[in-house]
């Protein structure tokens, strides 16, 4: 998974902040998280998951308790991005940094184009309801 992709969530970037500071468990990111995006605990573990197939978070087990910290080496292609786009002559010293808000903006595409391709590889939902009942061919009878 792309490293972009991973980060485009504000979730995904919160856990990231989080172990910044050190590694953490599952219970503690949630509970840590919890002021800004209140999520479940399953939830912050698809969230580790989606983070570690990019691999910026890695699992140590200890005991019965597995604790994430992060992986700072993706994020260099992401500096490197922002560094090549904040480069530039001293009139370009006046533009304004990419907002966190920007990247919500790519969460939101990230999950519209994984829609349009779930619907495009998915079997018409409308071709199975199209053909409807003959209602002419059966007759009422009066009670009479």
């Amino acid at each position: 998974m792309s490293v972009f992709v991973a980060i485009a969530d504000p979730v995904r970037r919160g856990i990231l902040r989080i172990l910044v500071d050190g590694p953490q468990r599952v219970v503690d990111i949630q509970r840590l998280l919890a002021a800004r995006h209140p999520v479940s605990r399953p939830a912050v573990s698809r969230h580790l998951r989606v983070l570690a197939e990019a691999s910026l978070v890695e699992a140590a087990t200890t005991g019965r308790e597995r604790h994430y910290r992060l992986d700072p080496t993706p994020l260099l292609e992401v500096r490197k991005l922002l560094s090549d786009l904040g480069s530039g002559d001293a009139a370009d010293a006046s533009r304004v940094p990419i907002a966190e808000s920007a990247l919500d903006a790519l969460n939101t595409e990230v999950y519209r184009t994984r829609r349009e391709r779930r619907r495009a590889t998915s079997p018409d939902r409308s071709s199975r309801h199209t053909a409807e009942p003959d209602v002419t061919s059966h007759q009422i009878q009066e009670p009479g």
